[in-house]
């Protein structure tokens, strides 16, 4: 019998095989993406956010997911104004973050001295 939809496939992500390895790469180079406890601050004053999705906490629960598709949609989606950096209540410098992302995106060997603007 055809009730003319289908079900959505799912979207659960096996932990055990995604590779951490980019995410363990920002760690070392911004020990502060630990500390980070997901609010949406960021989000909330992004200005990117309403047209393109981009949220800080879901770079770093894409990379800790293996969602890297998604994570290079969003970073190129950020603009990098800072807004997010000055309303962290954790004080994490994001826009560091997203740097360091995206030279770690880019050519993937980011030494430990090239991580600080």
């Amino acid at each position: 019998m055809d009730f003319g939809f289908s079900l959505a496939p799912s979207s659960a992500v096996n932990l055990d095989t995604v590779d951490l390895s980019r995410y363990n790469r920002l760690v070392r180079l911004e020990p502060d993406a630990r500390i980070c406890m997901a609010c949406g601050s960021c989000s909330a004053t992004c200005t990117a956010g309403p047209f393109s999705g981009m949220s800080v906490r879901k770079v770093l629960l894409g990379l800790q997911r293996g969602q890297d598709a998604q994570v290079n949609r969003m970073l190129s989606a950020c603009m990098l104004c800072g807004k997010c950096t000055m309303v962290c209540p954790r004080g994490i410098n994001t826009r560091n973050l997203i740097l360091n992302l995206c030279r770690i995106a880019a050519d993937g060997s980011v030494s430990k001295g090239e991580g600080r603007l």
